[in-house]
């Protein structure tokens, strides 16, 4: 897999992030930070952002954490393989440095790559019930 962070790679549409918010696989809190993740089909991860005015007042501030959010995504999408992820902002993430947020979210992301269930077993354990019953 490529590190680039094409199209593919981003939730684009509200439909995309409303389902993610719906129904969260994962939800791993950070500080001033959370992160909303629900397992998807794609051969890739997804994310999406979503920093507010009412978190980060200044445009430049939330751009600043974008770039370096991204960056960081970039960087661990093969741990985070068969997600979308909503990065939720919250008041005072705009406040830390760059090298900062790139570390949190390095240990972030590792946090919710171990949270990955694995999905094959109970599905095949539910199959074999139906069909003796």
């Amino acid at each position: 897999m490529s590190q680039d962070f094409g199209r593919e790679k981003r939730l684009l549409t509200p439909r995309h992030f409303k389902t993610v918010f719906d129904s969260p696989s994962a939800k791993v809190p950070g500080k001033n930070v959370l992160l909303l993740a629900r397992q998807n089909d794609q051969g890739h991860p997804r994310l999406g952002l979503v920093i507010g005015k009412k978190s980060v007042k200044l445009s430049v501030e939330r751009n600043r954490l974008k770039r370096v959010i991204r960056n960081s995504f970039r960087l661990h999408q093969l741990e985070l393989n068969g997600w979308d992820i909503v990065v939720v902002a919250r008041k005072g993430i705009g406040d830390q440095e760059n090298a900062e947020l790139a570390h949190q979210f390095g240990k972030l992301w590792k946090r919710l790559a171990r949270n990955k269930p694995t999905t094959e077993s109970p599905p095949q354990a539910a199959t074999g019930n139906d069909q003796h019953a």
